[in-house]
C-alpha cells in the first residue's frame, strides 16, 4: 500500500519533536502531546506506537495505540477518559482490546495511503498478541453543516449507505471498519462534528470477543464526565 519510498516502524524517542509538530499542524486548535506523554505511550506499550517514515527517517504519519478493557469504562466515554488525559497510563497489559487512540498525516504527505497502512500495521498488532478487536472513534466532520437538516441517526445511516460522504467516517469505513453506535460529546470542541462521533471497531474473526464484550452492551455515563484537558481526535 505504501509508495517505496515510505515505511512504518515503532516510534522512537527522537520522533517525538515531530510529531508534537504534526500535531499543531494537524490538530491546530488543540493542545499536542507532550515529549512527557509521548515517552510515556512507549514506556507503557512500546509494541503499539507505530510511525511511518519517509526515505529521510522524517515522519510522515503514526498511530498511537493502547490496550483496555472495554468493561471498565462507558460506552460514551470521552477520548481523555478512554486515554487517561493523553497519557495512556491507564493501558492494561491484559485489555482484550487495542484502542486506537490517535492517527495522523502530515499534511505534506497525505493522499500516499500512510494512514491506510497504518491501520492495517494495528490489524497485524491485534492478530499478533491474539486480541478480540480494535477500537476506535470517528469524527463526523460533515455532519455539521447537515445538522439542522437531519438528526445524527439519519446522517450516520445516509454516510453508511453511500448517499454521503463524510471526510472521515467514509475514509473509515473503506479502510474495514465497521461503525458501531454514535455518542455525543467524545470531543468537547469539535464544533464540525456538531459534538458527535461514531465508535467503530474492526474484529479480528480468529479470535472473535464473547458476547459480555459486546460494545453496544457497554452502560453510558451519566452525567458525561468533562475532559481534563483538550481533547484530539481518531482519523483526521
Amino acid at each position: 500500500m505504501l509508495p517505496a519510498n515510505y515505511r512504518i516502524r515503532l516510534v522512537q524517542p527522537l520522533d517525538y519533536q515531530a510529531i508534537i509538530e504534526m500535531c499543531q499542524l494537524v490538530y491546530p486548535t488543540e493542545k499536542p502531546y507532550t515529549l512527557e506523554e509521548l515517552d510515556d505511550h512507549r514506556q507503557v506499550f512500546p509494541q503499539g506506537q507505530f510511525a511511518a517514515v519517509d526515505g529521510r527517517n522524517a515522519v510522515a504519519g503514526v498511530h498511537l495505540t493502547l490496550r483496555l478493557r472495554m468493561l471498565d469504562f462507558h460506552f460514551d466515554d470521552p477520548w481523555d477518559v478512554l486515554t487517561a488525559g493523553g497519557s495512556f497510563l491507564d493501558h492494561n497489559p491484559e485489555g482484550p482490546t487495542l484502542y486506537c487512540a490517535d492517527i495522523m498525516v502530515h499534511p505534506g504527505h497525505q493522499h500516499h495511503g500512510i494512514g491506510h497502512a497504518l491501520t492495517d500495521q494495528a490489524r497485524l498488532l491485534v492478530q499478533a498478541e491474539r486480541l478480540w478487536r480494535m477500537v476506535g472513534a470517528s469524527r463526523l466532520p460533515g455532519y455539521g453543516r447537515r445538522a439542522s437538516a437531519m438528526n445524527i441517526e439519519q446522517y450516520l445511516d445516509s454516510v453508511l449507505s453511500g448517499k454521503l460522504f463524510d471526510p472521515v467516517l467514509s475514509i473509515h469505513i473503506k479502510n474495514g471498519w465497521t461503525a458501531v453506535r454514535p455518542v455525543h460529546g467524545y470531543l468537547q470542541h469539535d464544533e464540525e462534528s456538531a459534538g458527535w462521533a461514531v465508535v467503530i471497531q474492526w474484529v479480528n474473526r480468529a479470535c472473535p470477543p464473547p458476547p459480555e464484550f459486546e460494545l453496544r452492551n457497554l452502560p453510558l455515563s451519566s452525567p458525561p464526565k468533562p475532559p481534563a484537558r483538550p481533547t484530539r481526535k481518531i482519523g483526521g
